[in-house]
């Protein structure tokens, strides 16, 4: 992995091995089958009641799109509209300037301890970690990532991150560890989810109530006003956007928008892919420090880590234009057989295994282009049509490109390649390996006397019904049809 950057978890297993390991927990897969199923059905009934949603689709596409292209000058217009209404703005170049930068403005305050929204980039760059080796206790406020956090677990998915506890789990986790950080679990806890949302509500409310400091992500950033928009569920994010006397956003460079009309777009594709809900509960917007209201020093952290060097690749930079809805995750074969751990990343699913190794390089996540298979779903479902399989693709071929160049020695797929690239160039070569193939390809097949061979090529033989070949090839009946005088 790369030094500066957090993306993918240190000694993660590869994601073979890590799948294999997956599939074979039983509990873990009725859990994000239940899960997925649930969130996938509600996402196809109000994606449905849009006679235009095709259009919305291809909107959010274009402007995505548009704006990558002049990315330098809106984030430039964003940092003089968020200066301008009473922000600071800071740029990190990888995660360690951005920790850095959070840790001193939080040292600043004398506070020891923050309240945080839920954030992909703070995971993204291991903030949490940071903070807790110099002294200062991040508490995460949004349900599942409470639940991850008083569990010492990973978030496992970028909407639900612990989709894959049930509600049992999530009882015994509260009871175990509530106490260690704050208001204990009430007696008696029973795993209804109205009683375990009471649980989180009063273990939160008093770190709302006495929090200085806030740290939160951003959904979205306009760059003509300066404005930074959170979307959530629970009401935890207008608390920690409102309460504290600083709140601090670490934001991804790609999220910014070149106007505040355009947030009429994404507001109607977010939720409905997201959540399947046609508007999020709580959608919060701050523009600068009002005085006397809200947070009277704000600061906007805007992340590179990887994503100008991702914006160089033409194929690979639409996966900068994800805006974190987790619709591939929930229509994709292999995320609901595995989980999100399976990864190795704070970036699961199928824009994980394009997101990632574009940010880290593939050379550090080489298995995950591989994690798929390229049925085309995550592209069906995605609200800003990021051709997800395209980039799987284009990326598989940068890790094989990657390999051959570190090998002196030839893979025996690149003799083999070689090896067909000289009989196909010449007719005479064609020709004399196709009389000598066409008994052997008879034997190998499942009519063939041979048909169930032993070894890999079994396996190969056994599941595949290989197809009898003819008992004369075109070549040979072009001979010998124009040899008889047919024309």
């Amino acid at each position: 992995m790369n030094a500066n950057n957090n993306v993918v978890w240190l000694g993660a297993p590869s994601f073979p091995e890590a799948a294999r390991k997956a599939v074979a927990d039983t509990q873990l897969r009725t859990n994000l089958r239940k899960a997925t199923g649930t969130i996938r059905d509600k996402r196809l009934a109000v994606t449905a009641e849009l006679d235009d949603w095709e259009e919305l689709r291809t909107a959010g596409e274009a402007l995505k799109r548009r704006t990558l292209r002049h990315l330098d000058t809106h984030l430039v217009r964003l940092e003089q509209s968020v200066t301008k209404a009473g922000g600071t703005v800071h740029w990190a170049a990888d995660a360690a300037e951005a920790n850095r930068i959070v840790i001193d403005l939080v040292k600043a305050t004398g506070e020891p301890e923050v309240v945080k929204v839920k954030s992909m980039a703070t995971q993204e760059i291991a903030l949490n970690e940071a903070l807790a080796e110099q002294g200062i206790r991040a508490y995460e406020t949004d349900l599942a990532e409470l639940i991850v956090q008083l569990g010492d677990d990973r978030p496992s998915h970028i909407l639900v991150p612990a989709i894959h506890r049930n509600r049992a789990e999530i009882r015994e986790i509260f009871r175990r560890e509530m106490g260690k950080w704050g208001r204990p679990a009430p007696e008696g806890l029973t795993d209804r989810p109205s009683d375990l949302a009471d649980a989180a509500r009063l273990h939160l409310r008093e770190k709302f109530l006495r929090a200085k400091v806030a740290v939160s992500g951003a959904n979205f950033a306009a760059a003509d006003t300066g404005t930074v928009g959170v979307v959530e569920s629970e009401g935890n994010g207008r608390m920690c956007l409102t309460l504290p006397e600083t709140l601090i956003t670490v934001m991804g460079i790609e999220k910014v928008l070149p106007s505040f009309e355009d947030l009429e777009v994404f507001l109607q594709l977010l939720p409905r892919s997201s959540t399947g809900e046609r508007m999020n509960p709580y959608t919060s917007m701050w523009t600068g420090t009002t005085q006397g209201d809200g947070p009277q020093d704000f600061h906007l952290v805007l992340l590179d880590n990887g994503r100008t060097a991702t914006l160089k690749d033409t194929v690979g930079r639409q996966a900068l234009a994800c805006i974190r809805c987790s619709a591939c995750l929930n229509v994709c074969p292999v995320y609901e057989r595995t989980g999100g751990h399976a990864y190795g990343s704070v970036y699961p699913g199928p824009i994980g295994a394009v997101l990632t190794p574009q940010l880290v390089g593939v050379e550090h996540a080489e298995s995950l282009p591989f994690a798929s298979t390229l049925c085309g779903a995550c592209y069906d479902a995605c609200p800003v049509k990021i051709n997800i399989p395209e980039v799987l693709v284009h990326l598989r071929a940068e890790v094989v490109e990657s390999k051959r160049a570190k090998s002196r020695v030839p893979t025996p797929e690149a003799l083999v390649m070689k090896a067909a690239a000289a009989v196909l160039s010449s007719p005479g070569k064609l020709s004399a390996v196709q009389r000598l193939a066409h008994p052997a390809a008879r034997l190998v097949s499942r009519r063939g006397s041979i048909g169930n061979l032993p070894g890999p090529l079994g396996r190969w033989t056994r599941t595949r019904d290989t197809a009898v070949p003819p008992k004369e090839s075109l070549r040979a009946w072009w001979r010998r049809t124009r040899e008889g005088g047919v024309k």
